[in-house]
């Protein structure tokens, strides 16, 4: 009986090539989003309980903190874009990761443009409707801190 029930299981489909280019997929409509400055729609990107990991801040989790994060980055004098080098998804089909660049140009208080670019990675899991939404989301500069001033 063991035999013949070890015969009768089915392999999954390897949807990994579709998974990964859903995600990259959304990850460009993503940036659009972002770019264009829709702080609404770039949070509809995450999960309810996400995870947001910014440069020198600590960790947003859930959609209200990080909506603070973005509400700080999305401002009339800034352009937020990034795009992804390489994504890889799991033979499960539950999960998928990706690597990326950002860049971020804004002005500061003195109105000087000030530009940061810098590399990403996020993970992406398959909700039960078939939508991939990020449920991890690091960025970190590539930019050099300023020099302290020596007394």
């Amino acid at each position: 009986m063991v035999l013949v029930s070890g015969c009768n299981q089915q392999t999954q489909p390897d949807t990994r090539t579709a998974d990964e280019s859903a995600v990259k997929d959304a990850d460009a409509q993503w940036s659009k989003t972002a770019g264009a400055n829709d702080l609404d729609g770039t949070l509809a990107y995450y999960t309810d309980d996400a995870s947001l990991l910014p440069p020198n801040a600590p960790i947003a989790t859930g959609k209200q903190a990080i909506r603070a994060v973005w509400a700080a980055m999305l401002t009339p004098d800034a352009t937020v874009s990034w795009h992804v080098t390489k994504a890889d998804a799991a033979r499960s089909g539950e999960l998928a990761y990706v690597e990326g660049v950002y860049q971020i140009t804004a002005k500061n208080p003195k109105g000087k443009s000030q530009e940061d670019k810098g590399k990403l990675v996020e993970i992406w899991k398959k909700q039960s409707d078939g939508k991939w939404k990020v449920v991890t989301d690091i960025f970190n500069s590539d930019v050099p801190p300023p020099a302290e001033k020596k007394k």
